[in-house]
């Protein structure tokens, strides 16, 4: 590691030592108990609120956007912190509406939420759809932008730290499963909050020349006030990766519910939630945290305009700014990336290894979805194990593709975003019709999952210019006239809706509402002031 002196290597040896052995810590079981599916997939369903909203963040907040959302904030500036905030918000909904439904009905991953509300068919698609993004677009991501900060960083070659990022995140979760991944994210989230707020301070103290983090923010905005500019214009050269008022009220909120509601690798920590006023105080956790991540990730992005304008990549941006840390403290917010990158690859890993192995490899051998059944049947220990294999087989597929998916991209954030795009619209109406729509049918559903590929890429092709959230606002629109019509063409058998709303309050707790319009109120004030 030759960009590391001798300290910050001790620093994150000590780190990777200290982290792995918590994770097999906490993981472990009672004398006598083996790991079955509900501790290996689901935490025993035991997790506490605040394991839930860190993880909920160290899941979501990884290499893709630290260092993605970082090199997008030092090319187009603060517009791309509506992810980040508007996420907040879709967050307080997921809590109200969506997460009261699943935990009733006791889902564990979204195609059973499927199988359960429409049939056996749209499952299947949907899960093959779903491991497709996990591994190709996804996990690809996150350790290929992962291995270019620790190549940067640490002057390690890059090949190489794919590998071991990608190695230490399989053998970090594959004993513990999720209970291991959650109930070290606080660990690891605590790191990336005071890393990145370390970054951010010696950046913008950098810009005035040692006279604080205030005068230093000043000079910024004087300095590139176009960076600051959180609606963009249709004039701006980045227009067409942020189209003015879409991230308001347009396209981002297809991307945000399909992925804080009904996305495995996230929503899959609030399903293990020991109840659901746990998961509601996790979400809202979470949801605060989301308000302070562009602080975190994409500041020292836009310091990196000033401080190094001559990148030959934006997304080297965040990596370049960590050259400013003396050493130890190198070493100990390089820990906190590295930990960012682990985190997320773990949480990616496992979720893969769920649906895999749940949606796909049970059903088809024929093994029972119920616990009970399963213990009776002796297939617990062995649906453990192939999760573990569906894990190595993933990371291996995913350090193999990465270089060619991702090799060439400028701005890999957006990249996932545009092919995730692909998908969500889709995946958006067929939840939403499921929960809320008692006449959706499975055929409607299908027709939807297909419509969302196919006009994607029609307009994608056809319309090359034409900016990707509104591409995916129009397709959803689409999407959603044909499930809704060809479910009242063709209706759905009389036991296809398994799913109940008996018993299901969308009422939350006064704490929720208060927390709730604490977000909404920081929201108003944050776009006010850079509209």
């Amino acid at each position: 590691m030759s960009g590391l002196s001798q300290i910050d290597i001790i620093v994150i040896v000590i780190y990777a030592i200290g982290i792995f052995g918590l994770a097999q810590w906490v993981s472990r079981e009672k004398a006598g108990h083996a790991k079955d599916t509900s501790d290996y997939f689901l935490a025993s369903k035991s997790l506490p609120w605040w394991a839930i909203g860190a993880s909920l963040i160290a899941a979501n907040i990884s290499a893709e956007q630290i260092v993605g959302m970082s090199g997008s904030g030092y090319a187009l500036g603060l517009a791309i912190a509506s992810y980040e905030w508007m996420a907040a918000l879709t967050l307080l909904i997921v809590g109200k509406y969506f997460l009261p439904i699943f935990l009733e009905n006791k889902i564990y991953t979204m195609p059973q939420f499927l199988e359960q509300r429409y049939g056996k068919t749209l499952p299947v698609i949907m899960a093959v759809f779903w491991l497709a993004l996990y591994i190709f677009v996804n996990l690809t991501s996150i350790i290929w932008l992962g291995s270019i900060a620790v190549n940067k960083v640490a002057g390690v070659d890059q090949n190489v730290a794919l590998i071991v990022l990608g190695a230490f995140a399989l053998l970090y979760q594959l004993y513990g499963g999720l209970k291991a991944v959650a109930l070290t994210d606080i660990v690891q989230v605590t790191l990336l909050v005071m890393g990145g707020l370390i970054i951010s301070y010696l950046t913008l103290n950098e810009i005035s020349d040692g006279r604080g983090v205030m005068a230093g923010f000043s000079i910024l905005t004087e300095r590139v006030p176009g960076h600051f500019d959180m609606i963009l214009a249709p004039d701006h050269p980045f227009y067409k990766d942020l189209p003015g008022i879409a991230v308001l009220v347009g396209g981002m909120w297809i991307a945000n519910l399909s992925y804080w509601g009904f996305n495995q690798y996230i929503i899959q920590r609030a399903l293990a939630a020991k109840d659901l006023g746990e998961a509601q105080k996790g979400v809202i956790f979470a949801a605060f945290l989301k308000l302070l991540m562009p602080v975190i990730i994409v500041l020292p992005g836009i310091a990196a305009v000033m401080l190094a304008p001559d990148l030959a990549k934006p997304d080297e941006a965040y990596p370049t700014m960590m050259r400013l840390l003396p050493p130890g403290l190198l070493g100990l917010v390089f820990a906190a990336l590295i930990a960012a990158i682990i985190a997320s690859t773990a949480s990616k890993i496992n979720s893969i290894a769920t649906i895999f192995t749940l949606d796909l490899y049970a059903k088809a051998r024929g093994i029972a979805n119920e616990a009970e059944d399963e213990r009776r049947g002796g297939h617990e220990k062995h649906l453990v194990l192939v999760g573990r294999v569906t894990a190595t087989v993933a990371v291996i597929i995913a350090l193999f593709t990465a270089r060619p998916l991702l090799g060439n991209s400028d701005q890999a954030f957006q990249f996932i975003q545009e092919f995730s795009g692909f998908f969500t619209p889709g995946i958006t109406v067929i939840f939403l019709l499921g929960l809320f729509w008692k006449k959706a049918s499975e055929a409607g559903a299908i027709a939807a999952a297909i419509a969302s590929v196919v006009l994607s890429y029609v307009f994608k092709v056809g319309m090359p210019d034409f900016p990707f959230m509104n591409r995916m606002g129009l397709v959803f629109l689409i999407s959603l006239a044909l499930a809704v019509g060809i479910s009242l063409m063709f209706k759905g058998r009389g036991d296809a809706n398994r799913i109940t709303m008996q018993g299901v309050s969308f009422a939350t707790p006064t704490t929720f509402n208060i927390a709730g319009v604490g977000v909404i109120l920081i929201l108003i004030a944050l776009y006010a002031t850079w509209w």
